[in-house]
């Protein structure tokens, strides 16, 4: 088991937008990676009403599952390999990997076995360090949906809200509210089954 906390700011951009931001950022169709995130919840989105979600992530032939939980800054994330035995016998069959990921969920008062696989989205990524911080650019896609986005990765809130707000600044690109990729998931999956 592996846990993090990741402090990020996020926009919304327009197509139009991402493609500027790719070239601002010189980054080249090679730079793009494809991962697929595969979530899970309950019927009754406990997870949700935990401000938490479980993923499995498949990126470079890895599996990994990972529990995002509120932090007093930031989010914390926990995170575990599984095989892909292991993987696709949690995403197709519904049977469960237990370790200590499903431990704190667990902890949370959920009953895991009303945990169902909800869908995938899947992103088109690209990273590039800047100083101590990471730019993101995603293409997502899900449910029928698509959407560009891109992320800002830092270490220190307060300096790095700063210089993100700068950079939308200073390339004319308005702040939307942005809500994170498996909110977004979750609001297109709840819009598609009414």
């Amino acid at each position: 088991m592996v846990q993090e906390i990741e402090i990020e700011f996020k926009n919304l951009l327009t197509e139009e937008e991402f493609f500027m931001l790719l070239k601002f950022f010189h980054l080249k169709d090679t730079d793009f990676f494809e991962q697929e995130n595969h979530y899970f919840d309950t019927k009754q989105f406990a997870l949700k009403e935990h401000h938490s979600n479980l993923r499995i992530r498949h990126k470079d032939g890895k599996y990994i599952l990972t529990l995002k939980e509120p932090a007093p800054v930031g989010i914390l994330e926990t995170h575990e390999e599984l095989t892909e035995i292991e993987a696709r016998k949690f995403i197709e069959q519904g049977e469960i990997h237990e370790g200590q990921v499903i431990e704190r969920v667990k902890n949370m008062g959920i009953n895991i076995k009303e945990i169902a696989y909800f869908g995938s989205l899947s992103t088109r990524r690209a990273e590039k360090k800047v100083e101590d911080s990471l730019i993101v650019l995603d293409h997502s896609r899900y449910l029928n949906k698509e959407d560009y986005e891109i992320e800002f990765e830092v270490i220190n809130e307060i300096t790095g809200r700063e210089t993100f707000l700068q950079l939308l600044q200073k390339l004319n690109i308005p702040i939307r509210e942005t809500k994170n990729k498996v909110r977004r998931f979750y609001e297109e999956k709840y819009r598609s089954l009414t």
